[in-house]
């Protein structure tokens, strides 16, 4: 029975798909995060704590660990664990990424230096300290700009400026947010690229890359801020765009020093081609992975994407399986406004729309929600599938617009007639307006 090391951080969404797939395969799966698991002391050999902040002193705890009983594969689920991987998987002399690309991914000045010496197309880019005067950085860029963080994942402080005054605001609310987290004294400015997204999701090895889905995101990422939501796949792009596509991720990876394992890249298709917007080496995250599904499309013989990448882990998979002939897709449920979640409303009306599979709500009633930039999270997904991606993209809308919020803020008082559930003679008072700029018509009912 193989054993592989699975890596992930508590907070991820995606434990569970990577459970089942090892339980399919048969694989005798350790789990190493962060934080000591509830269980840990009832499964003993099957947990792992590990300091994520310090990925040389987490693979030495590795490998002590694997001196019982070696392991086959160490894998890294998320953003916070892929670097602990690498570092693990080269103590282990297993098959991995190099420390040093890995790494490389974490900063994405580093990365536009690299892919611009490489010569793929790029926008021009700065980096600027946060101690620097932003009135003094506003005079040194071409607008329209986009300001990011170095080192922050899912469009997190990520926001678009069309002038000095918008940029200076935008590099202080950026620095503020870094400053309560601590650890990021840069970010970087790059020219905006107008043009619509793809997502591309790939599986590397020995350097070769072999694309396993490009999703359309048919919702525009203009600005101000750069919120996700509908993920839809097979893409509508003519082939030789695809083609392009895949290029240019397939550049950046060697360019980058990435050979094994799964590949997330997010390109904008600009008026000179495709250009890199981030990549990274994990598979795509949150729960859109769940619309993903390979071989048959049949639910009973279907391979996930977390099978495919504990399959090529263990090197039981030369050639990953053709995505599903159906198309498919997600919608991350943004967050219109910041407070306490209250209630949701519409979940069955939601799911009683033709081609929906599932609504899945992530944060739980009462907590507080975030939006972007300064968020991390969103309410949940609704996931599609169907014979054309125009039908997937019209049920995930239709879905959404049956669904209702209500998020209470800090400063006002709850009042039970506003939240109460809903019930079929009760309706809930209180819907939020649509959120600006998201290019959705409704984002409430």
């Amino acid at each position: 029975m193989p054993r592989v090391l699975l890596l992930m951080s508590t907070r991820t969404y995606r434990a569970r798909a990577f459970m089942v797939a090892a339980r399919r395969l048969g694989v005798d799966l350790v789990v190493g995060s962060e934080q000591r698991q509830a269980l840990a002391g009832r499964m003993p050999n099957m947990t792992l704590a590990l300091d994520f902040r310090r990925p040389d002193r987490a693979a030495r705890k590795v490998a002590n660990f694997a001196r019982q009983r070696p392991f086959d594969a160490v894998v890294g689920v998320d953003d916070d664990s892929t670097l602990v991987a690498a570092h693990a998987a080269r103590a282990l002399d297993l098959p991995h990424n190099s420390v040093d690309s890995v790494r490389l991914t974490k900063d994405k000045y580093k990365v536009r230096r690299v892919l611009f010496e490489a010569g793929l197309p790029s926008p021009d880019f700065k980096r600027f300290a946060l101690d620097d005067d932003p009135r003094l950085a506003a005079s040194r860029v071409a607008y329209p700009c986009v300001l990011k963080p170095v080192a922050l994942a899912a469009s997190r402080g990520v926001i678009r400026a069309d002038d000095a005054a918008e940029f200076t605001r935008a590099f202080d609310r950026i620095a503020a947010m870094l400053a309560r987290e601590g650890g990021q004294p840069y970010m970087v400015v790059e020219s905006f690229v107008p043009g619509p997204e793809v997502a591309l999701e790939g599986l590397l090895s020995d350097g070769e890359l072999r694309v396993l889905a490009v999703f359309d995101k048919p919702d525009p990422l203009d600005g101000p801020f750069f919120e996700e939501t509908i993920y839809v796949t097979p893409s509508r792009l003519p082939e030789e765009r695809l083609a392009a596509v895949a290029d240019v991720a397939r550049r950046a990876a060697t360019a980058l020093g990435l050979k094994d394992g799964p590949l997330h890249a997010e390109l904008r298709l600009g008026p000179g081609g495709p250009y890199l917007i981030d990549l990274a080496a994990r598979s795509i995250g949150g729960l859109c992975s769940q619309a993903l599904r390979f071989g048959t499309g049949s639910s009973l013989e279907a391979i996930s994407l977390e099978e495919i990448l504990i399959r090529h882990a263990i090197g039981e998979l030369e050639v990953p399986p053709a995505r599903e002939s159906r198309a498919a897709g997600a919608m991350m449920l943004p967050i219109p406004r910041g407070g306490t979640l209250m209630a949701i409303r519409g979940r069955d009306e939601a799911l009683d729309v033709l081609g929906i599979e599932d609504v899945v709500i992530t944060i739980p009633l009462g907590q507080p929600v975030v939006p972007l930039p300064e968020g991390d999270r969103y309410l949940g997904f609704i996931f599609a599938q169907g014979q054309t991606p125009a039908f997937v993209e019209h049920a995930l809308r239709e879905a959404h617009r049956r669904l209702g919020f209500v998020i209470v803020a800090p400063d006002e008082k709850p009042d039970e007639s506003d939240w109460l559930p809903a019930t079929p003679t009760r309706r809930l008072l209180r819907v939020l307006p649509p959120a600006a700029g998201t290019g959705h018509r409704s984002r409430t009912p």
